[in-house]
């Protein structure tokens, strides 16, 4: 990095959108990530953590070369928002009593892609946020991917400690999740203009989307019980 660019006011204020930028959008992965760990015995979580996000981390740099032309595709943000409302779906639907069923091995793998798939799927406004901040400058979009990871590790680690405290929290992410989804499908390009002249919709549509992801979980949840019980 040239040692000019450190004297340069436009790097830390693009410095600073970054971390900011990080913080706002890291807390919603955190969530995620700590929703797939939460079953995972201790000794696994943190191996699932850092396994996820070394692969979201490899992902998001490949979204980065792409992340101006990501701008324009039409029913991304929509088809982001149908996966993301899957990972929801599935995580609410889990509960902790079948937990010996499921080998740990297995177990690992499966937490790790889920936390790839959902990171891959929520980061792209952190991406593309990152991208636009950096104005082209490989240096600060590179400082972007390096600084989330600590945010968003640290933050799992905390939500991790809350839900095993506090088991109702589980439910609350998963209608995070869900509102996120139901966000990111009102902001999708080939849909938002449409709904521009209602903004009252994209709070509606961000609710369904936690209303769905709680009530679809919880009654597969409960079905996974009959079946166990039968």
């Amino acid at each position: 990095m040239p040692l000019e660019w450190l004297s340069n006011p436009f790097f830390w204020t693009a410095l600073a959108q970054i971390i900011a930028i990080d913080l706002l959008l890291g807390g919603d992965n955190a969530v995620v990530i700590a929703m797939a760990c939460r079953r995972l015995p201790k000794t696994l979580q943190t191996k699932a953590i850092y396994g996820g996000m070394a692969g979201a981390v490899a992902v998001r740099v490949v979204m980065l070369f792409f992340a101006l032309q990501l701008l324009a595709v039409p029913y991304l943000k929509l088809v982001g928002a149908v996966l993301l409302l899957w990972v929801g779906i599935k995580l609410a639907a889990n509960r902790d009593d079948d937990a010996e069923d499921i080998d740990g091995g297995t177990r690992l793998w499966t937490a790790i892609k889920t936390i790839i798939v959902a990171d891959v799927v929520m980061s792209l406004d952190n991406v593309l946020a990152v991208a636009g901040a950096g104005n082209g400058n490989l240096y600060l979009v590179a400082a972007g991917v390096l600084i989330s990871i600590p945010i968003i590790v640290l933050g799992s680690r905390f939500v991790l400690a809350v839900m095993e405290r506090f088991p109702v929290v589980v439910q609350a992410g998963a209608a995070l999740i869900g509102w996120i989804a139901g966000s990111m499908a009102s902001q999708d390009l080939a849909l938002f203009p449409p709904l521009a002249p209602l903004p009252w919709l994209h709070w509606a549509v961000s609710g369904a989307g936690a209303v769905l992801v709680v009530l679809v979980g919880k009654w597969l949840g409960s079905r996974k019980v009959v079946a166990a019980e039968s």
